[in-house]
């Protein structure tokens, strides 16, 4: 019996299934199954406009961080990169404030109420697109800049979005993992935290869409919300492992909260070496399963880099020098990033971690 644990965002599907899998339902697009290179159709810029644009050049800059949920490694980890370029930009000062669960209705309150108090910027990660689109309109209409990271909102309701990551290069590099572990034909199922987190719900169409077309004889057998709780997504697993039983090859965590603790859950239930772990965690998080050889292999971005983007980017269109048309955009140490999709600044190509590279990062 072979189990897979691969923790991230995964939704790779039959034709049918018994349980809800998951997705967006917006249109993909899957990469090659040959690992050629695509290049982004340049799109117009579809991002919104501040109102005063172009009041703050140049002029210090308080702004709030928002994002999904404060108190785990992985949004600490952005925090301090967002600290670190505002540091080295020395104009701006950052605040982080988020809610301490994933909940859209905390993040919406805590936006409004920066609103009402006062600050020239806001940057956020979205719990759901939709629902805090609204509030960040209204952010813009009172002359506050608004750049999103991590997890994005309808384009119209912020001017940029750091994407950590390609979505469709993520979906390809789970997927290309995962069947390294249980095989072309494996069986797995999905640890997502909620089933309307918009990065991790088209994570789950990019895999699908990337598996049918390259690993078509791969199941999904059901995606589980855990709320980014550990406890949550421990029990969760454990629940996907005795529910499947031999049918069950991989779980798919979309979260760094899930991975480690789907990770835990395998070496509880003693199956190391059986059960093989992947998926989207913070290398720190996953180093002890790695060197214990229960994770081969762990995938992500630079978490910190990805903050002091959002940072940057922010300061930038502040002082009207990130404006749209762009097709690149000059993040000091982090080089010259690519601007596609309409109003996306794209961090670069995930990165997979394993015991060759894992202790080189900090995070």
């Amino acid at each position: 019996m072979k189990y897979l644990l691969t923790v991230c965002a995964l939704a790779l599907a039959a034709p049918a299934h018994a349980q809800w899998t998951g997705g967006d339902g917006a249109p993909t697009s899957p990469l090659p199954c040959d690992g050629s290179t695509v290049t982004p159709e340049p799109v117009a810029y579809d991002g919104g406009t501040v109102a005063n644009e172009g009041s703050k050049a140049g002029k210090p800059l308080r702004v709030v961080d928002i994002p999904k949920l404060i108190g785990i490694g992985y949004f600490d980890s952005s925090a301090r990169g967002v600290a670190k370029g505002a540091e080295a930009l020395g104009t701006v000062t950052v605040t982080t404030d988020g809610p301490t669960q994933a909940n859209i209705d905390d993040q919406i309150t805590l936006i409004d109420n920066y609103i009402t108090s006062g600050v020239d910027g806001i940057l956020f990660a979205a719990n759901d697109p939709v629902a805090i689109a609204p509030v960040l309109r209204k952010a813009l209409a009172a002359g506050i800049n608004v750049v999103g990271y991590d997890s994005d909102a309808e384009p119209d309701a912020r001017q940029w979005f750091v994407n950590p990551a390609e979505f469709n290069g993520v979906a390809k590099s789970l997927i290309d993992q995962l069947a390294e572990g249980i095989g072309p034909d494996g069986s797995f199922a999905i640890v997502t935290s909620t089933f309307t987190t918009p990065n991790q719900a088209r994570w789950i169409s990019e895999m699908e869409a990337y598996q049918q077309a390259c690993y078509p004889d791969m199941t999904w057998l059901e995606t589980v919300e855990a709320q980014e709780d550990n406890i949550l997504s421990f029990n969760q697993a454990t629940t996907l492992i005795n529910k499947y039983g031999e049918d069950l090859n991989g779980i798919v965590g979309m979260t760094s909260v899930a991975t480690p603790a789907a990770a835990e859950a395998v070496t509880q239930a003693g199956l190391c070496g059986e059960t093989t772990v992947i998926g989207l965690a913070t290398p720190n998080a996953m180093k002890p399963y790695v060197a214990s050889d229960c994770v081969k292999s762990a995938v992500l971005w630079d978490t910190g880099a990805m903050g002091a983007a959002a940072v940057m980017a922010l300061r930038a269109a502040a002082d009207g020098t990130l404006k749209p048309g762009d097709t690149s955009f000059d993040a000091g140490d982090l080089g010259t990033l690519q601007i596609a999709h309409g109003s996306q600044i794209l961090l670069g190509a995930p990165t997979v971690f394993t015991s060759a590279n894992i202790n080189d990062f900090d995070f």
